[in-house]
């Protein structure tokens, strides 16, 4: 018969160890490294190389629509991903789980990089790249979430935007570490580039997947879980529980990440755009990129300690608000084609106003949800969300049509920052004492 469960403490535990915070937090921004060199190294093959190679027979405009297609696969896969993971990650602990989205993810893009090409195997090259890159997202689903979560889970509390916030710097840190190899492999002569340059990306990851497995194992299950298991506290179908109890900060979750929509617009849709419709140099547009990554390096952290003393809800609707005015900016300099204009519309937009958001997403959404759900709520709410992220350059492309109308594109995604920002107004955090449904036996 049923039996009901003892209640959940939604806070931290009394007294967190900062020598395993500050390593949890080290194994976080390695893991965000990975993902976001992963991530970075595909987008700019998919928006420079793959279309070339992998999508042959159409024109130019219709392979890189169809290479952006193959980059928004792995979002598909995401919320598949955050099902599994998530569900594993309240169900057994958070460490074990990252491990494996660690290696997976490895093993897809190392894949990439080995992958014949449509001149060698024909319609077989596309189809598993497609393969690869769910894997991707797969992974992707769960790594970064409980990445997050365990950082937070081991920090004080006072601090924990702060030490969070060190995620979203592994994430600059891969970004700019892709662009730093991509520049001298984009400046390649082209048929160097379309035969042997473009893999050397996709296969250097394998280095940074080993360090980061060699710190991530050391690092403690979270101490909230932990507590969890000891109070026999754990959800046996975690999404389940969070929909009847919690659905209300799952729906804002999903709809405060759309502001999410920036990161691709900029480092994808922007590249792309820039370098075939207004004849930007490809070196020129990727080191404004990589500078704005350098600038988000000092503000993420800045932002999480200021929303620590005033408040994440604040903080991070102020960015969603100031990111719909930049990226009219950063779509508008680059219809000028202007160098100087580029490079500070994008450091402005990426580098600065959407470091708030970005840095106080793991601490803000995962404290809207109690620790025995707090893995799949914010998961399944986020890469839901993410789905618009990935497929939001080939929605600008759309948008802007054969008559180049970029306001239409930077309208349209300001909206969407606008519904982020009124998700984050109206968020609470989950209550001190939430009981969980009863459980049958």
């Amino acid at each position: 018969m049923p039996t009901p469960e003892r209640p959940l403490v939604a806070e931290p535990t009394p007294h967190p160890s900062k020598k395993m915070a500050r390593r949890a937090a080290l194994g976080s921004f390695l893991g965000s490294v990975v993902e976001y060199y992963d991530f970075f190294v595909y987008g700019t093959a998919a928006a420079l190389v793959f279309g070339k190679i992998f999508f042959p027979n159409s024109d130019s405009a219709a392979g890189t629509l169809a290479s952006l297609a193959t980059f928004g696969a792995a979002y598909i896969a995401r919320p598949v991903g955050a099902l599994l993971f998530g569900h594993a990650g309240d169900r057994i602990g958070r460490k074990n789980v990252l491990l494996f989205t660690l290696l997976l993810m490895g093993a897809s893009t190392f894949a990439i990089g080995l992958l014949p090409t449509h001149a060698t195997i024909g319609a077989a090259a596309p189809a598993l790249l497609v393969v690869c890159r769910l894997l991707q997202g797969i992974s992707a689903g769960g790594e970064q979430v409980g990445a997050s979560l365990l950082t937070m889970e081991h920090s004080p509390e006072k601090s924990r935007g702060f030490y969070t916030s060190w995620l979203l710097n592994g994430a600059a840190t891969g970004s700019i570490l892709a662009t730093l190899i991509f520049i001298p492999v984009g400046a390649l002569p082209e048929e160097q580039l379309l035969t042997w340059g473009w893999r050397i990306p996709f296969l250097l990851s394998f280095i940074m997947v080993f360090i980061t497995l060699l710190v991530r194992r050391g690092v403690d299950e979270s101490p909230e879980f932990v507590e969890a298991e000891k109070e026999d506290a754990v959800a046996e179908f975690p999404v389940t529980t969070l929909l009847r109890t919690q659905l209300r900060a799952t729906v804002i979750v999903f709809v405060a990440a759309f502001n999410t929509v920036i990161s691709t617009i900029v480092i994808v849709f922007g590249l792309s755009y820039a370098t075939q419709e207004h004849g930007v140099d490809r070196s020129t547009m990727l080191s404004a990129i990589a500078a704005s990554q350098v600038v988000a390096l000092f503000f993420h952290p800045l932002f999480g300690f200021i929303a620590d003393r005033i408040g994440r809800k604040v903080v991070y609707a102020s960015g969603c608000l100031l990111c719909a005015v930049g990226v009219y900016g950063f779509l508008g300099a680059i219809a000028t084609g202007s160098t100087v204009l580029i490079v500070i519309a994008t450091v402005a937009l990426k580098g600065v106003v959407y470091s708030a958001p970005n840095a106080l997403w793991p601490s803000f959404f995962a404290e809207m949800f109690t620790p025995n759900v707090r893995y799949t709520g914010v998961a399944v709410s986020t890469q839901l969300s993410f789905l618009l992220t990935g497929f939001a350059p080939t929605i600008c492309y759309a948008l802007i049509g054969g008559d180049d109308n970029w306001v239409l594109a930077a309208t349209a995604i300001a909206g969407i920052c606008l519904l982020a920002a009124a998700a984050a107004k109206i968020s609470t955090k989950a209550p001190v004492h939430t009981p969980q449904v009863p459980a049958t036996t």
